[in-house]
Order: structure tokens, then C-alpha cells, then sequence
């Protein structure tokens, strides 16, 4: 393997420990129920704290895709890292003294600002170095995102939380410090290919002197005012909604339903039971990514899209006939290797329908979307879950009902998307 070539799969490498290390904030769940225990808020309140983290992680993501030309990647990607390790500090001293408030601003704000800015530099890098496996390689940088769940709520968490006998400070202090001593050399190794970088072997797609024109005259004004570009929005945002409302907590969901079957499980039980469809579910999560980002490769971005939708209907159908712990785990494994798979393929629609240059500023707005599904998602299962508070068997199909909903309008605005490259006459 020669030396070029050995340094871009070393950058998506780190690229993807990167967004492991990133990833853990799906791991929220986790944590949600003893927070709730300790400190006496309610699942809405907390939930805004996983939610503020995804607002800004989107709000942020394109701000980064804007500004990531001007500072590059090794700068952007290390600060990243640092916000979302001091996030935690901020966090684990917003618990000590008990302000829910400052919880916000720690985990949610300027966390989420570290998600969003470590979050878009190494996919919109890793994918300028690999024009020849577009789909495979952000689908394998992103899918690091997925795992990040896996390792945190299997591996670190668990660590500390036996460490410190439950200490949760404690455990976002220590969570903190691995986070960043992970991250930030992860980020610092990232970095831009040379300028006319063409992979050995690869022979760049012919283009016709009028479309290779308006490409190179193609104003980021003009793309983002683009019908394209409001569907492609639209369908990341509701196949987002949808899949993050389980995210956040499909730990407490299958709780109450192992609660339902078996009165007599024990809270450790309980506990071990979540853990362990976080840990599962975030590995879909991870390969939903690598697998529907390769699949796009072969049958094309917006067929994926419309697999990934239309399947996921029948599978929020049935969740509302199932009150099967079991049953209800698989299929919401299901569903995030769904979610992922949106994650994994629509950095590569992105790149195809807008090009390389103005790919990672409409890739970051793209990424809005997470922000407002970020939002959406959690709060609307958070409320369903509240308001059904003194009726459990109630909270699961209303929830699966509004998920089917969101995902039956996404699949509809698939069927007006096309492949097709903005520079080929579709606006």
C-alpha cells in the first residue's frame, strides 16, 4: 500500500474514533433514569437535556460546514473534542450543585456545540479522500457515531458507575476526562487531501462543458433555495424524529414493558435490561450507517431512502400490537439501524446533488435537521410518556403512531426526489 494511500485510511480511521467518542451522547438514556431518581425531574425536563445537545449539535454542524475552509480540519474537529469534554465538566458541576439550568448549558449548549463541530469536519474530510468509495467511507465514519452508545453505556459508564458506587458527579468528571483524551488527538490528526488529490485507479466521472460550468458557478444561495435540497431536509429530518424518540428512551420504554410481564423484576434487573438494548441497539445504529451508505452505491442514495422509510412503517405498525419486551427490542433495533442508515447515505446524496465544493456547507445545513428532529423526536415521546404516566400500556402505541406518521410523509417526499445532480436541469 503506497504512502498517499495509507495516510487517507489512517484519516478515516481517526475520523471514525472521533465520532465514537462523539457518539456517546446517545448513550443518554443511560443515565436518564438515575438523574430522574436523584434530583426529582421529570422525564420532559431531563429529556431538554439530550435535546438541547442534538439543537445544537445541528445549529452548530453548519456553522462548521461554513467556516471548516477557512480553519481547517485539525482545528475544528480537536475544539470539537474540548467542547464536548467540558460540556461534561460543566454538567457534573451543574449536578453538584443541583441547577438544572446550568445542565442545560454544560450538556446541552456547549456540548452540543462540540458534537456539531467534531461532527461534520471529519465526514465532509474522509469523503474529499475517497471519491472512488463515496457511500462506504462516510457510511464507516459515521457508524463510529452509532457505536459510541455501545462503548458508553456497555464499557465507560458502567466503569465509573462501579468506580464511584453511583456517584454521577463523579462519573461525568472521569466520563470527561477519557472523552478528551480521546478526542482531541483524534481531531488533530485530521486533515484535507492535496490539492487535485485523484485516487490510484480512479478516473473522475466525464463531464459535459456546460454542466462542469454551472457546477463551478453554482452559488451556496442558490443551492440551499433549491427544491432538491428542501426534500432531501425534509426526509432526513422525519426518518431523524422518528428514530431518536427510541434513542432517548428505549431504555425506560422496555423497562416499563419487562415491568408489565413481570411484576416482581427487580430495579438492578430492570436497569441491566435497558443497558443492554442501548448497547445492542447502538451497534444497529453503527451498521445501519456502513450498510445503507454502502447500499447506496449500488442501487442508489434516494432508493436507499426509500427502503429506509417504508420499511420502518411497517415496523412502527407493529410495535402497536406488540407488548412483548422482547419483540419490542428487536424491532427497535431495527429501527435504528434505519436511523443510521439515513446518517450514512446522505452524506454521499449531498456530495452527488451538490459537488465537492459546496459539499460540506449544505452537508452542515442539512444537519439542521438533526437539530429540529433532535427536538421533535424526544419531545413528543417524552410527552406522550408523561401524559400516560398512570396508564403505562397506553404510552407505546400512541408513541408508534406518531412515529409511523412522520415516517409515511417522509416516504412520499422520496417518490419527488430523483438521483439526479443539480447541475443536470432538475430546478
Amino acid at each position: 500500500m503506497d504512502k498517499i494511500n495509507s495516510k487517507r485510511w489512517f484519516i478515516a480511521i481517526m475520523g471514525t474514533l472521533l465520532q465514537v467518542v462523539l457518539g456517546t451522547v446517545y448513550a443518554w438514556s443511560f443515565f436518564q433514569k438515575p438523574i430522574i431518581a436523584e434530583y426529582g425531574w421529570s422525564n420532559v425536563q431531563t429529556m431538554w437535556i439530550f435535546s438541547l445537545s442534538i439543537l445544537f449539535l445541528g445549529l452548530s454542524a453548519a456553522v462548521g460546514g461554513m467556516i471548516l475552509p477557512k480553519y481547517g480540519p485539525r482545528k475544528l474537529a480537536s475544539m470539537g473534542a474540548l467542547l464536548y469534554g467540558v460540556g461534561y465538566l460543566i454538567s457534573a458541576y451543574a449536578m453538584f450543585i443541583s441547577s438544572l439550568p446550568l445542565f442545560y448549558f454544560g450538556f446541552g449548549v456547549v456540548g452540543g456545540i462540540g458534537l456539531g463541530l467534531g461532527y461534520v469536519t471529519p465526514v465532509a474530510t474522509a469523503s474529499k479522500w475517497f471519491p472512488d468509495k463515496k457511500g462506504f467511507i462516510t457510511g464507516m465514519v459515521v457508524m463510529g457515531f452509532g457505536l459510541g452508545a455501545l462503548v458508553m453505556s456497555k464499557v465507560i459508564a458502567p466503569i465509573f458507575v462501579s468506580i464511584t458506587q453511583g456517584n454521577m458527579v463523579e462519573v461525568f468528571l472521569y466520563i470527561a476526562i477519557v472523552l478528551m483524551a480521546i478526542g482531541i488527538p483524534a481531531g488533530l490528526s485530521m486533515q484535507n487531501p492535496p490539492d487535485g488529490f485523484i485516487p490510484k485507479g480512479y478516473s473522475s466521472p466525464v463531464k459535459s462543458a456546460a454542466s462542469q460550468g454551472f457546477e463551478d458557478s453554482l452559488t451556496i444561495k442558490e443551492s440551499l433555495l433549491s427544491t432538491k435540497f428542501l426534500g432531501m431536509w425534509i426526509i432526513f429530518f422525519l426518518n431523524i424524529s422518528a428514530g431518536i424518540m427510541f434513542i432517548g428512551l428505549q431504555s425506560p420504554m422496555i423497562q416499563d414493558l419487562f415491568r408489565i410481564k413481570d411484576a416482581t423484576m427487580s430495579t438492578e434487573a430492570l436497569a441491566v435490561a435497558g443497558a443492554t438494548l442501548i448497547a445492542i441497539s447502538s451497534l444497529f445504529n453503527g451498521i445501519g450507517r456502513f450498510l445503507w451508505g454502502g447500499l447506496s452505491d449500488k442501487i442508489g442514495r434516494i432508493q436507499v431512502f426509500r427502503l429506509i422509510l417504508g420499511s420502518q412503517i411497517l415496523i412502527f405498525i407493529l410495535m402497536m400490537f406488540t407488548g412483548n419486551p422482547w419483540i419490542f427490542g428487536i424491532l427497535v433495533c431495527y429501527v435504528l439501524l434505519c436511523y443510521g442508515g439515513g446518517f450514512g447515505a446522505m452524506p454521499s446524496y449531498v456530495l452527488d446533488v451538490f459537488h465537492a465544493k459546496l459539499m460540506p456547507v449544505v452537508y452542515g445545513v442539512i444537519l439542521t435537521a438533526w437539530s429540529i428532529g433532535g427536538i421533535v423526536g424526544p419531545q413528543v415521546a417524552a410527552f406522550i410518556r408523561d401524559f400516560y404516566t398512570n396508564t403505562p400500556e397506553i404510552i407505546g402505541p400512541r408513541t408508534y403512531m406518531a412515529g409511523a406518521i412522520l415516517l409515511g410523509i417522509g416516504f412520499i417526499v422520496t417518490l419527488m426526489l430523483t438521483n439526479k445532480s443539480i447541475t443536470e436541469g432538475e430546478e
